[in-house]
């Protein structure tokens, strides 16, 4: 099935297989979308009565039109085409201020249904789903209904699977059917509110309601004869939540909650999650074992923030003006120190980028000496030290005076943070686990373990709770339903889930978890050690910077009512490929506006490759046809990106990304034809950047525990690649002349990132390009000029002589970009035209922004 077309739909994948039939992930040729396909069982298909019920059913559930049901678009040859919903069934246990959130959502889209006269009647976890951003979305609503045969048959049920027993298959549906509907008797939407009720049971307690025996009569004997075991929810479950528990599981149809508007209504009552002394049974101490036991009370749901609103003090909103003669780079986060005197940053003077820190009673700015090509700032616990990464290490200086002093080694660090027992965990790589390193430097050692099995990919952005050992972390995956917010423990490698983002985390007293989703800073209550959520995040600030590729949010807090943050929109979010000339003139564009990294234009001019990230956080490559009547997907793979067109425009070079944590170079024809072939896998990054002239060789980036250096794969004898360049120092994005004489690339041996060439393949001569920071080198296709992007974000021109040894001039501003730090950009052949990726409607300005007692705004 895999490959074929239904209408013109296009089969990509198995999501699963049900009693309704199999279930295919497929793009939509006609709008370039994903969907879901659900095929119908050959038997259900072949009866026209009950096929011609299903799509007189269906059509009237297609009119439904709520965030939290999902959408169905049609029916094209016996199979359904639903909305892709990506995300996690529904589990619990959950916080009670999750739970709560949810259930809202389950019945404000039951109650939609409900006014249009449809009962969904299979209402249960397996039919709820989550998305990454935290929306439920209900799926097959309506379609038990538009299925059955009659009441009481089980052999019809939509929870069948093709070829299970009647035991394996009906009893996951049994468990929530109502009493009136498990005795065969007529149902009504109150079948729906008993469900919704058992439902909400098991997200507060983790089990089932009724799971008794081995077999369907047990469970139904129990749904129509045993009360729920209401010992089983969690000591804080607050009373008007047990209330309506009550209301919804009575046997009785006619004392039973008359109407699921009454629930949400409820749930949306704001004294339903009023704070609740409890002390955290066994099973509660289960969910973070090793962490809870030190948690005597939680401030369940949204009370916390009342207290705040007492507070005297007026929130203060002020702007950070830049150092003289300098820039904020926005694209770093920020640092508060914990007692929120002074700021740490990153700016950028003269080209170079440096630490800077500033005492806000001060109006003065200092920059940190040696600290260039500096990021991820943050603070000692007193305050008296700053640690940053640098040309490959972790360092950390006395703001007071001296020098920076290397604390160990990291790759290009993804973030870390410094507790009161002067340990500091840090991520050395963005595709990496975390590893912790006494302050006074030393070895470091792995404290958390990446999990492979489970598609995680990367830890990053740790910052340390109160309690000193527990500290929150980032965790990047192959399906963005994965991705999310943990916590970690220094004493052993064991982690939790609290909440699903895409986002760093900063913890702040009494209890509130800062992260940033879709450019607003959330505050997400929890109990005052961080390590349990008791609420629903609450909105903070709007337009927050933010880098949906990098999981960060520009933002830092102190402990003491200080927030800082850089406002500006995304840095990497919906983007478009976009022409420039060489003044900076917009031209037009290329293709739909998506997240993107590295366009390619062909050797012919005619097609663009680009590597493309879906909703799901996956990367695939698209083809895009600069007539613009083409735009097809290349690669099905887990993560391919970064591509590479051969010389004669028949093959495109990339990498792909694996679930074991490895990667590799592979190639697949340019027409979309044939089987990816892939020549070699290995540990960490594996970047293609050049396809040399000849045909002979590749260059690729390959990270190293130290750095980064540049690799060759040679296409010729063994194909065993080799590195090239390999020093302390970073080095990356080898670019080969059109003569494949000449390498340019960018190192970072001299302090900050600068542009070189090197001869090849004898390392004869090297020249360094730039003169104030410099990245992403390029070469004209004549191998006239030289471009790349310098320091300050401006598209640099140089011009190179190669007929006798090699000669440059001096690098030439053409234009200011917007594109950020991975390739992002080509340039045509006659090097008069320059295809970017571009923000869509985002300035690439950005300020600095400090708000002082930030809590007291919180919505109440």
């Amino acid at each position: 099935m895999i490959g074929e077309s239904i209408a013109h739909y296009r089969i990509t994948g198995k999501l699963g297989e049900g009693g309704m039939g199999a279930v295919y992930r497929a793009i939509d040729t006609k709008l370039n979308r994903e969907v879901a396909v659900k095929v119908l069982p050959e038997g259900f298909a072949e009866d026209s009565a009950r096929m011609a019920r299903f799509e007189r059913e269906a059509q009237m559930l297609a009119a439904l039109n709520h965030p939290n049901l999902a959408a169905i678009y049609g029916i094209e040859q016996n199979a359904l085409v639903m909305e892709l919903v990506e995300g996690e069934d529904l589990k619990g246990p959950l916080p009670i201020g999750t739970a709560i959130e949810y259930a809202r959502q389950i019945a404000a889209g039951v109650e939609a249904a409900h006014e249009k006269g449809i009962v969904h009647r299979d209402l249960k976890p397996a039919n709820i789903r989550i998305t990454p951003e935290g929306v439920v979305k209900i799926l097959d609503f309506g379609l038990a209904k538009a299925t059955e045969t009659s009441a009481a048959s089980v052999a019809n049920s939509p929870t069948l699977t093709i070829g299970g027993t009647l035991v394996g298959t009906v009893l996951g549906t049994a468990g929530y059917m109502s009493p009136e509907q498990a005795r065969g008797k007529t149902v009504d939407k109150r079948a729906d509110i008993w469900a919704f009720g058992v439902v909400l049971y098991e997200m507060l307690t983790g089990a089932p309601l009724f799971a008794a025996g081995d077999n369907v009569t047990d469970v139904l004997a129990a749904v129509v004869m045993r009360e729920p075991d209401w010992s089983a929810l969690p000591p804080d479950t607050p009373p008007n939540i047990r209330r309506l528990l009550e209301r919804c599981l009575r046997k009785d149809p006619k004392q039973r909650l008359r109407d699921i508007g009454d629930a949400r209504i409820a749930l949306e009552d704001g004294d339903i999650t009023d704070p609740v002394v409890a002390v955290p049974t066994p099973s509660s101490r289960s969910r973070i074992g090793w962490a809870a036991a030190a948690v005597a009370t939680l401030a369940a749901g949204a009370g916390w923030w009342r207290a705040a609103q007492k507070e005297a003090h007026p929130v203060l909103n002020l702007s950070i003006v830049a150092p003289e003669k300098a820039a904020f780079d926005a694209a770093r986060i920020p640092a508060l120190s914990p007692d929120g005197r002074r700021l740490a940053f990153i700016a950028i003077t003269d080209g170079r980028k440096s630490l800077w820190v500033r005492d806000l009673d001060s109006m003065a700015a200092k920059v940190i000496p040696g600290s260039e090509d500096s990021d991820h700032p943050f603070w000692s616990p007193d305050g008296r030290f700053v640690a940053f990464f640098a040309q490959g290490k972790l360092k950390k200086v006395d703001v007071s005076g001296g020098s920076p002093v290397v604390v160990c080694d990291a790759i290009y660090g993804a973030g870390g943070s410094w507790n009161r027992n002067d340990v500091i965990v840090f991520a050395p790589s963005p595709a990496t686990e975390l590893f912790k390193v006494p302050a006074s430097g030393g070895n470091a050692d792995p404290v958390t373990s990446i999990d492979r099995a489970a598609g995680e990919t990367a830890h990053r952005s740790p910052f340390f709770l109160p309690d000193g050992p527990h500290f929150l972390f980032t965790i990047r995956t192959m399906e963005a339903q994965r991705d999310g917010i943990y916590v970690g423990d220094l004493e052993s490698k064991n982690k939790v889930r609290l909440f699903a983002a895409q986002s760093n985390a900063v913890y702040t007293p009494p209890g509130l978890i800062l992260f940033a989703r879709d450019g607003t800073l959330l505050a997400q209550p929890t109990d005052s050690a961080g390590l349990r959520i008791t609420g629903t995040p609450v909105p903070v600030v709007e337009h927050v910077t933010s880098d949906s590729v990098g999981f960060s949010g520009k933002f830092t807090a102190s402990q003491t009512g200080m927030l800082a943050f850089y406002s500006g929109g995304s840095l990497v979010g919906a983007s478009y490929l976009t022409w420039y000339d060489r003044s900076g003139k917009v031209l037009g564009t290329v293709g739909p506006p998506s997240m993107r990294l590295s366009p390619a234009i062909s050797p012919r001019g005619d097609f663009v490759a680009e590597d493309r990230i879906n909703s799901a956080n996956r990367m695939d490559l698209w083809l895009h046809s600069m007539d613009g009547k083409t735009d097809s997907r290349l690669s099905f793979d887990q993560l391919s990106n970064f591509p590479v067109w051969s010389p004669d425009g028949s093959r495109i070079l990339f990498q792909s990304y694996r679930p074991d944590g490895s990667a590799g170079i592979c190639q697949k024809s340019s027409t979309g034809t044939g089987k990816d072939e892939c020549f070699f896998q290995m540990p960490g990054i594996t970047i293609p950047t050049s396809w040399s002239h000849n045909g002979l060789a590749v260059f690729f980036n390959q990270s190293k525990q130290t750095g980064y250096d540049l690799w060759v794969l040679p296409l010729t004898g063994d194909r065993k690649p080799y590195p090239f360049l390999q020093t302390p120092a970073n080095e990356s994005n080898g670019r080969l002349a059109p003569d494949d004489r000449w390498l340019a690339y960018q190192s970072d041996e001299a302090g900050t990132s600068e542009i070189y060439v090197m001869a090849f393949p004898g390392k004869e001569g090297k020249w360094q390009i730039s003169t104030r920071g410099g990245s992403r080198p390029l070469w004209s296709r004549d191998g006239k000029e030289l471009f790349y992007i310098a320091a300050d974000q401006k598209m640099m021109a140089v011009s190179v002589k190669t007929s006798a040894g090699f000669e440059h001039g001096a690098p030439v501003p053409l234009f200011e970009t917007r594109t950020w730090s991975l390739p992002g950009y080509d340039v045509t052949a006659d090097g008069k035209r320059f295809l970017m990726v571009s923000p869509v409607g985002q300035d690439s300005s950005a300020s600095m922004n400090v708000m002082v007692n930030w809590q007291a705004g919180l919505r109440k």
